[in-house]
């Protein structure tokens, strides 16, 4: 038993250790959408973007899309740093925002960046069935959009059970509130319509791990959206589904839940590759 553990911690130290070994490159401000759609909008030209840090020197490797918070009104693309030297691809997405554009362009944003993703990934050496979908808050929102309602990747060839993973930090699982700003509906009112990941629970669904931060810190009702949103997955039959409440944090609880990130990408990944 002794030989073991000390042969399981060994593995993991080498693997550890060969990831940030290896070399990486980041490729900044790609336009995901193709030429005629940048021509065709300043905004789309501009903001429609992403960056892809990626691995040089390791093949197939697995691949996290990020999506930024700012509550679809506000911020920017980002590689966060406590993804690099991990062995990993990360791909920080910038998308259009309210009140520039209205829903739901800022989901076909998100959707045509991750079909971005699945259709070149491999030139830059990964595996696309080993594609992940995050982010945090508004950007946990649109990954489980993405991930949940079918129609929006497939207006792009791209069939979202194909998603390896959905990990949403603090997302909403109800219609997003700037969504409902747009409607003039109270941020209070809960609305539950084709815009919110609830609407779209499906057993067919990708894995799906959720993060929230402490149900007494955390936006108003967001983990217990979460919950209730686990709750009807497992109804609809789909088991492979586990939430996480970081206790201690609020609604900015990023940090933390990285490390619970890595472990699923690599958990679901190895799984994956032993199909």
């Amino acid at each position: 038993m002794n030989k073991t553990i000390l042969y399981f911690f060994v593995l993991i130290f080498h693997c550890n250790v060969t990831a940030q070994q290896s070399e990486y490159k980041t490729d900044y401000n790609i336009h995901y959408y193709d030429a005629e759609a940048n021509k065709s909008e300043l905004y789309i030209n501009e903001r429609c973007l992403l960056d892809i840090y990626y691995p040089l020197n390791i093949k197939n490797f697995s691949t996290i899309v990020w999506f930024h918070g700012g509550g679809l009104t506000s911020g920017e693309k980002e590689i966060p740093a406590a993804l690099k030297d991990k062995g990993l691809c990360i791909v920080g997405v910038n998308y259009r925002l309210y009140p520039k554009v209205n829903c739901p362009l800022y989901i076909q944003d998100a959707a045509a960046s991750v079909a971005w993703v699945f259709k070149n990934i491999k030139s830059y050496g990964g595996d696309s069935s080993l594609i992940f979908i995050s982010g945090h808050s508004a950007g946990g929102y649109l990954a489980s959009m993405i991930g949940l309602d079918k129609k929006w990747l497939s207006n792009f060839d791209i069939d979202a059970n194909s998603i390896a993973g959905l990990i949403p930090f603090s997302g909403h699982t109800i219609t997003h509130f700037t969504i409902r700003e747009e409607r003039g509906i109270p941020g209070t009112r809960p609305v539950i319509d084709e815009y919110a990941p609830l609407y779209h629970v499906r057993a067919d669904a990708p894995p799906i791990i959720l993060i929230t931060g402490d149900r007494e810190l955390e936006l108003l009702g967001r983990y217990e959206e979460n919950v209730y949103f686990q709750r009807m997955m497992k109804i609809t039959g789909h088991e492979n589904i586990k939430l996480f409440e970081l206790e201690g944090y609020g609604h900015d609880m990023k940090e933390p839940a990285f490390p619970l990130l890595l472990e699923h990408v690599k958990k679901i990944s190895e799984q994956i590759k032993t199909k």
